[in-house]
């Protein structure tokens, strides 16, 4: 029982992980950011619209 629920903690883990390196890779996540705090959310959205395309 817990072996199982262990799995299925981990491979949605790898999931998260994954994408957190992607968005590291771009930098956004991975240091301080020093540009406008209003444009945050808009180059965030951007960041992630193309990791997800190049996720299909």
């Amino acid at each position: 029982m817990q072996k199982k629920e262990n799995h299925l903690l981990s491979s949605s883990r790898v999931v998260v992980e994954n994408v957190l390196r992607t968005l590291k890779i771009f930098r956004i996540v991975a240091e301080k950011y020093r540009n406008r705090r209003k444009r945050f959310g808009l180059r965030l959205n951007l960041i992630t619209g193309i990791v997800n395309n190049q996720a299909k």
